[in-house]
């Protein structure tokens, strides 16, 4: 069973090497990964947020631009992933004060080889991981959780929806 599963995963050769997929016969096609997680904070970070008080400044300004920024890095900072011409890229920050977290959403467009699912998530990890470091005087104790992909479409695999 391990045998059959280590053919089936493309990031391996024949000899079990780690390889970058070759994606040069792959058809261009539209493609789009929406990915989401939140960060769980004190009522004291989470008032701190919405009232924009807290010293470092804008918080959820500041993870907007980080998320983007990280989705255009993604390929140097996740060692098999290709770079990928992107077409759009959007971070959403929601504060849910009455569940205690910021949820952050990252949908990520582009017309291309491969998909853009690993900059989706890349997004919303380094927006949360931005919340944290802009808001750790007032909360250590945040947590980050349920980072996961939450839809993709085009490419061969298909669609997914979580």
């Amino acid at each position: 069973m391990a045998e059959e599963q280590v053919q089936k995963l493309t990031h391996f050769d024949e000899a079990g090497d780690a390889i970058m997929v070759d994606v040069s016969d792959k058809q261009v096609t539209e493609r789009r990964a929406e990915a989401v997680g939140r960060i769980r904070v004190s009522p004291e970070a989470m008032e701190a947020v919405m009232a924009g008080t807290v010293k470092k400044g804008d918080v959820l300004g500041v993870a907007r631009v980080a998320g983007i920024m990280a989705v255009k890095r993604t390929a140097e900072l996740i060692p098999l992933c290709h770079l990928l011409p992107l077409d759009s890229c959007r971070i959403d920050l929601k504060e849910v004060p009455e569940k205690g977290y910021i949820e952050a959403t990252c949908v990520v467009r582009n017309h291309g080889k491969t998909g853009v699912e690993m900059e989706a998530l890349t997004g919303v990890s380094v927006a949360l991981l931005t919340i944290y470091d802009m808001c750790k005087a007032i909360d250590k104790r945040m947590v980050i959780e349920e980072i996961h992909l939450a839809e993709k479409t085009g490419g061969k695999s298909g669609d997914f929806h979580f």
